[in-house]
């Protein structure tokens, strides 16, 4: 039966690469699926997104499968109905390292689903069932598969202790990397990566958890000409310094806020902003009227927002974390205008920012706006994933 349905199926090396469906899906993390699908579509492809629900940020996405008003019942019909992707797309991005049928290492949440929460063996049984029918079908139907990895889709927690001086797992509860979780990672890694013909990470510490194969990928969230640069430093103003968490604990943002606490305690002068809860489009707004941005103190690298934040001409405070940068472009390394503070040093570094001349804090926001527009371009990223899709289809 199986040699008389793959006839039927077209060779993708008989099709033009602008005829081919290209399908983003299940998240709009950190916006880089949505951005990257639009500057594909800006190179002549045909890229759709597709998420399973909006988050707060409300990045845009084409399709959306279910609202938070639908209970669980209504959300699995829907996703039963959106696996018919399979059938429509030929090539697929996986985002934060998720299919459609992502199976979750904990259970489903009491507050939401109810007494359903009670038998979550069952729910992680039928989801690995789904997703086995999903990579399955899109096995059969010879769809050219990609996956991103953005963060925490990775990390392990028992690998964070064990390798990093400075880590997220070290600064977060427990449960944030269980056991259970790092070994579903795991697993699901090796499922995915295993069917996939190019995996990329956002983040450079994520290639010490990913196949050897793995790429470096910066983030490409952004379009350059939306995010004009807005350049703050020479106003003759107290210094506005705004620090946006998506996870306190994640991001050091208690730290942070005692070292600001002890800077206006010694009689620093300046204002300082949390940014939380507001759209993407929202934040925007406030991002322009910072001076700096101080982003994460954990992770060993910056985030999206930090992009933006640099975009808008806002130079960064953050940890880099240096054992990482072996997996970056060394022109990049060499490039990198991130004002580097880590948990232990938050205070004085900020202190020097606080006290450093306006001018040459200006000169940094320079650098930062050019650093992203060579590194960040997601026109020129777009281009190296069309690049690969295509490769794609004359290796098969």
């Amino acid at each position: 039966m199986l040699n008389d349905i793959l006839p039927t199926i077209p060779k993708y090396s008989n099709l033009q690469l602008h005829q081919l469906k290209i399908l983003h899906l299940p998240t709009a993390v950190g916006g880089n699926p949505q951005g990257l699908s639009r500057h594909l579509t800006l190179l002549g492809l045909n890229s759709t997104t597709m998420i399973l629900q909006q988050n707060y940020f409300r990045y845009s996405a084409d399709k959306i499968v279910s609202s938070d008003s639908d209970n669980l019942i209504t959300t699995e019909l829907k996703k039963i109905v959106a696996l018919t992707y399979v059938f429509r797309y030929q090539v697929i991005l996986f985002n934060y390292g998720s299919t459609l049928y992502y199976p979750t290492p904990t259970p489903p949440s009491r507050e939401k689903y109810g007494v359903l929460h009670n038998f979550y063996p069952l729910w992680r049984s039928y989801t690995n069932v789904m997703q086995f029918i999903e990579l399955s079908l899109l096995k059969l139907l010879r769809r050219k598969l990609f996956v991103f990895y953005q963060g925490d889709d990775a990390r392990q927690g028992d690998v964070c202790r064990a390798k990093y001086r400075v880590s997220i797992a070290n600064n977060v509860e427990a449960e944030y990397y269980s056991v259970e979780s790092n070994k579903f990672k795991r697993k699901q890694i090796d499922l995915l990566t295993r069917r996939c013909v190019k995996t990329y990470a956002l983040n450079p510490d994520l290639l010490d958890v990913l196949p050897q194969e793995a790429e470096f990928m910066p983030y490409c969230h952004i379009s350059l000409e939306q995010w004009d640069p807005v350049y703050t430093q020479l106003d003759t103003k107290p210094l506005r310094i705004g620090h946006a968490p998506s996870h306190r604990g994640v991001k050091g943002t208690q730290l942070i806020i005692d070292a600001i606490n002890r800077l206006k305690g010694d009689g620093h002068s300046f204002e300082f902003v949390v940014i939380e809860g507001l759209s993407n489009d929202a934040a925007m707004e406030v991002y322009k009227t910072l001076d700096v941005l101080v982003d994460q103190l954990f992770a060993g690298w910056y985030g999206g927002l930090a992009v933006e934040a640099m975009a808008l001409g806002k130079p960064v405070v953050a940890f880099i974390r240096d054992d990482d940068l072996v997996h970056i472009p060394e022109q990049m390394r060499d490039e990198l205008p991130i004002i580097r503070a880590e948990p232990s040093t938050i205070y004085t570094v900020l202190e020097s920012v606080i006290c450093m001349r306006r001018e040459d804090l200006f000169l940094r926001a320079k650098a930062s706006r050019m650093f992203v527009e060579k590194w960040h371009d997601p026109l020129a990223i777009a281009q190296r994933i069309k690049d690969d899709i295509e490769a794609s289809l004359e290796n098969q």
